[in-house]
């Protein structure tokens, strides 16, 4: 009886692999299953050490191939993809890989169906991998074990918990790197050890197998602490980069909880130290107009370009600031008069806001782009450069004194508040300021361009109801 007898007879099959990660056993393997016309649900692949299939009925011999068996089609994002997500732990993988497989033979474009959930779970696999391996590359942290052997050199040893199959993928990376260094890298699913010359691979190990530590870490925690800067601390932001899983692997972890509880100190003296440098506060609208386009205290004001003057009514209950002016804003002038600033027209008008009865302006005086051509490209300005051109932003307030500040993005939200804060926690509700005023906070409208579809849709919803909020407070205060 033939193999494809077997599988009209709904044989099943039992595939043992050798290694967790062994892509090249997989894709023979797979090969001859799709050439054989074995359907993925007649398969079951099973990890080292693992079971077979229940319902198997025992392990049958691969099936070979008839000689005019059709090929196999498999494009360069399928096995692009495939080689990353066989290193994933999910045990279904093999069966979701093969499965995937299966419909490329009568589907070759399914991997364009962004749609087609087992195109998206691959993708999720192949994500996941990644991002493992990102994290493997930044938090593997190695550290000097001391030798009574002086042939034997210097040795580094460091601990790292993968949560997938990347030990092997990843030593060509720690081998280039590291190429003149003899180290381990140990972790429960394996270990890995360089000697300059050659790698080998030895068996998972615990925790205890790798140093607590060497004299050189409370000179990198000194570096590491010098270097911390608050001003572009975000907290969510960096748990997600840096999760506190990794942290006992790092020297400079048993810093940070201390660092992160005196950014907000630190942040306000260097705000502070900021603003003293300017010369007493301008007490006229055209003062600050004056003095803006002589500011070079920070490299934007040093580009070629033209500070751009916030206009309205001086004695104006709304002030809408943005984050800065764009190209187009440079060259004429005047605040919010290129894309962003004819949406933000449409929105406005739709709220029931007159523009002109508002003072417009920017926390940032001056574009900052980088030149690519004919081109200036925008650039965000940082934490330092907002802080710098807050001087400006409260002498308008200061002079025009608004019963309500509409703060368009995270810049110009930091440029009137003097720390960084989340769009999506604080808009909706009033912020109250030092002089008695409220401050608003939505995104700026630069943003909803760079969204299409659906997403765009959702955000302009948004948009539209934090303007519709700010005309009602509007008329409360009036």
């Amino acid at each position: 009886m033939t193999a494809l007898q077997h599988v009209k007879l709904g044989t099943y099959y039992v595939v043992h692999m050798p290694e967790p990660d062994d892509f090249d056993f997989w894709r023979e393997r797979a090969r001859a299953l799709v050439q054989c016309d074995v359907p993925p649900d007649r398969i079951a692949w099973v990890e080292p050490g693992g079971s077979g299939d229940l319902f198997a009925h025992g392990e049958r011999r691969m099936p070979v191939p008839p000689a005019d068996a059709r090929p196999v089609r498999a494009n360069r994002r399928f096995i692009a993809l495939a080689k990353n997500a066989i290193l994933h732990s999910d045990p279904q993988r093999f069966a979701q890989l093969y499965l995937l497989l299966w419909k490329l033979q009568s589907n070759p474009r399914i991997m364009e169906d962004k749609a087609d959930p087992d195109v998206r779970r691959v993708e999720e696999l192949d994500k996941n991998v990644r991002r493992d391996s990102h994290k493997m590359h930044a938090f593997v942290r190695f550290r000097l074990v001391e030798s009574e052997d002086e042939e034997v050199g210097e040795h580094y040893v460091a601990w790292f918990e993968p949560d997938h199959h990347i030990l092997r993928a990843n030593a060509g990376f720690f081998m280039r790197r590291f190429s003149n260094m003899r180290w381990s890298i140990l972790t429960p699913r394996g270990s890995l050890h360089w000697d300059t010359e050659t790698m080998s691979e030895g068996p998972p190990a615990e925790r205890s197998d790798a140093p607590g530590g060497d004299p050189m870490e409370d000179l990198w925690r000194k570096y590491y602490a010098s270097i911390f800067n608050p001003a572009r601390l975000k907290i969510g932001a960096m748990l997600k980069e840096m999760p506190k899983k990794y942290w006992k692997n790092m020297p400079e972890a048993s810093l940070i909880p201390e660092l992160v509880a005196g950014a907000q100190g630190r942040e306000a003296k260097m705000v502070e130290k900021g603003t003293l440098e300017f010369e007493e506060r301008p007490d006229t609208l055209e003062a600050i107009d004056k003095a803006i386009h002589a500011c070079r205290k920070c490299p934007i004001g040093a580009l070629d370009n033209h500070a751009v003057m916030g206009e309205g009514p001086q004695d104006a209950s709304l002030m809408i600031v943005g984050e800065q002016p764009g190209d187009q804003e440079d060259q004429a002038g005047r605040p919010f008069v290129g894309p962003a600033g004819q949406l933000l027209d449409v929105h406005l008008e739709k709220a029931g806001i007159d523009r002109r009865a508002a003072y417009v302006t920017n926390a940032v005086k001056h574009f900052k782009y980088v030149q690519r051509g004919k081109r200036r490209l925008h650039q965000n300005p940082g934490a330092k450069e907002i802080d710098t051109c807050r001087w400006w932003i409260e002498s308008e307030r200061a002079i025009v004194k608004p019963k309500l500040v509409l703060a368009m993005g995270a810049s110009a939200a930091r440029g009137l508040l003097g720390k960084t804060v989340s769009i999506s926690k604080v808009r909706g509700s009033p912020i109250p300021l030092e002089d008695g005023s409220e401050l608003w906070v939505t995104a700026h409208p630069s943003y909803l361009l760079r969204l299409d579809g659906p997403a765009r849709e959702q955000q302009a919803r948004l948009f539209d109801a934090d303007l519709a909020a700010v005309r009602e407070r509007l008329e409360d205060l009036a």
